[in-house]
C-alpha cells in the first residue's frame, strides 16, 4: 500500500506526492529535507488517500496534470465538480480518502 497526498505550501502552491510512509514523508517536508517544499514551508496536508502501490503512483501522475480548480474540488471532496471539470472520460480508480488528516 502507498499514499498519494496533496500539500498546500505557504505560498499557496500545491504539491502532489506519493509515499509508502505518510507520517515520515510529512516529517521530511516539515524539516526542509525535500527540495520543492523546503523553500515553501510551512506545508499543510490537505488531502491523502491510501491505495495499492501502482494505483497511488498513477493517481499522483494524474493529479499533477490537473488544474488548480480540480485540485481544490478534490480537497473539498466535491465529486460533482470534479466530474464537471474533467475534460474527457478517463478510466477511474476508486479512492477512499481522508481530508486534512493532521
Amino acid at each position: 500500500m502507498a499514499w498519494v497526498y496533496l500539500l498546500e505550501c505557504a505560498d499557496r502552491l500545491y504539491y502532489v506526492g506519493s509515499t509508502r510512509d505518510l507520517e515520515k514523508r510529512m516529517e521530511q517536508h516539515s524539516s526542509a529535507q525535500i527540495g520543492f517544499t523546503s523553500r515553501r514551508r510551512p506545508v499543510k496536508l490537505m488531502w491523502a488517500a491510501e491505495l495499492e502501490l501502482q494505483d497511488a503512483y498513477a493517481v499522483e501522475r494524474r493529479i499533477h496534470g490537473w488544474s488548480l480548480a480540480k485540485k481544490r474540488a478534490l480537497i473539498n471532496g466535491d465529486v460533482e465538480l470534479l466530474r464537471q471539470l474533467s475534460s474527457r472520460a478517463r478510466g477511474s480508480i476508486t479512492v477512499s480518502s481522508r481530508q486534512d488528516p493532521s
